[in-house]
């Protein structure tokens, strides 16, 4: 079930992407979901698929054998891929990430190296920017990659990897000045190189999506694995981390919309006092509450990926549709837990897994404090 005007503003071909996507989160995702989260497994036949479906390729430009989406398209895919589980949606939306480093920054020799593998779902991308003690600022990282000679020598730790385990490739951020915060460069580290992979977190919600560090001692690269010029590795981060945070926005709209479906259906089904619950006034008003969150969200990640398309700076309409649209997700996935009663907390129901997979979209790739800052700047400074 549809919030109403969901398909406002979109093209007939982008109506006709969502209902495939839509159609393979139901048919091929949902079913695997729960067993997913509970063994805290990957579902790789469902990465399969999605390359089946090119969307692995959804960054990458046609020219490499990719999906070539633009930024409406990207919001749309990310939307149906989270209603059907939020782990597969973020994994899918980090190697998205590393295919558009690479698309973005690479030399004309690298993408026609990794990009059309990378489009067809193998390796699958990882983003390198986070460490244990650098997280909303990473000007303050400590990894370092030293030049020596025709190779670069890292040392150091990445945290919050996603795709830690499956990666086969990591788009590395790291300092080639340990003491210049401005230093900080971007390179593609192959899983080859020999980096280590830590321990696969334990974490409250996403459970089926593997988090890890990465940890580099002397690890060696060659020189041309540089995808940026030395010290423009951040303001590629934050390029890049902007289109990002339209994804987590439409992630969250679509795990909120799973949430408002299933406490509509709930709601129809259950009864008390001879009469559906859908009948009770303070059923009816949480659901008009929920709906109207779904619908201002998406609406909000609809203008945002309106002002990328157009080739406008999306930085602030990026940040208030994430923050907008995050927020928004807990308190649905709360309310349909609540709609649900003492079923909403036990495993039997969808709802439990959705309240506890929303959280993260108001941490990752920019908390909210984060994102209230870049608003409000751009009102006041």
């Amino acid at each position: 079930m549809e919030t109403v005007g969901s398909a406002t503003g979109l093209t007939d071909e982008q109506r006709a992407i969502r209902d495939v996507v839509h159609e393979f989160a139901v048919e091929e995702i949902r079913p695997t979901a729960r067993e997913a989260d509970e063994t805290e497994t990957f579902p790789e036949d469902v990465w399969d698929g999605l390359a089946e479906l090119d969307l692995t390729g959804l960054t990458v430009p046609e020219e490499y054998g990719g999906f070539g989406a633009d930024r409406a398209t990207y919001a749309v895919v990310n939307e149906e891929v989270a209603y059907g589980q939020l782990a597969v949606a973020t994994a899918l939306s980090v190697h998205c990430l590393a295919t558009e480093c690479i698309a973005e920054f690479a030399t004309e020799e690298q993408k026609e190296t990794w990009l059309p593998e990378m489009a067809r779902g193998r390796p699958v991308g990882m983003f390198g920017l986070s460490e244990p003690d650098a997280g909303s600022n990473p000007a303050e990282m400590s990894t370092v990659a030293r030049r020596e000679g025709d190779e670069y020598v890292i040392n150091g730790k990445k945290q919050w990897i996603t795709n830690g385990q499956r990666g086969g490739v990591c788009i590395l951020f790291a300092k080639t000045d340990p003491d210049d915060p401005s230093s900080v460069t971007q390179f593609l580290v192959p899983k080859e190189a020999g980096y280590e992979v830590g321990k696969k977190e334990e974490k409250l919600g996403l459970r089926a999506s593997d988090t890890t560090a990465l940890l580099f001692d002397d690890v060696r690269i060659p020189a041309e694995n540089r995808l940026t010029e030395e010290g423009k590795g951040l303001s590629a981060a934050f390029r890049i981390l902007t289109g990002g945070r339209i994804g987590i926005a439409s992630q969250a709209v679509g795990l909120a919309q799973a949430a408002l479906d299933d406490a509509i259906d709930y709601a129809n089904e259950r009864e008390q006092f001879d009469n559906p619950i859908s009948k009770i006034q303070a059923i009816r008003h949480k659901i008009a509450d929920m709906g109207t969150q779904v619908h201002a969200s998406r609406m909000l990640v609809r203008e945002a990926a309106r002002v990328a398309d157009a080739g406008d700076d999306p930085r602030t309409a990026a940040s208030i549709a994430k923050y907008f649209a995050s927020e928004a997700a807990v308190d649905v996935t709360n309310e349909a837990v609540q709609v649900h009663g003492g079923y909403g907390y036990t495993t039997d129901f969808d709802v439990e897994r959705y309240y506890r997979d929303s959280k993260i979209t108001t941490i990752y790739e920019g908390t909210s404090e984060i994102q209230k800052e870049i608003i409000a700047r751009s009102l006041l400074d």
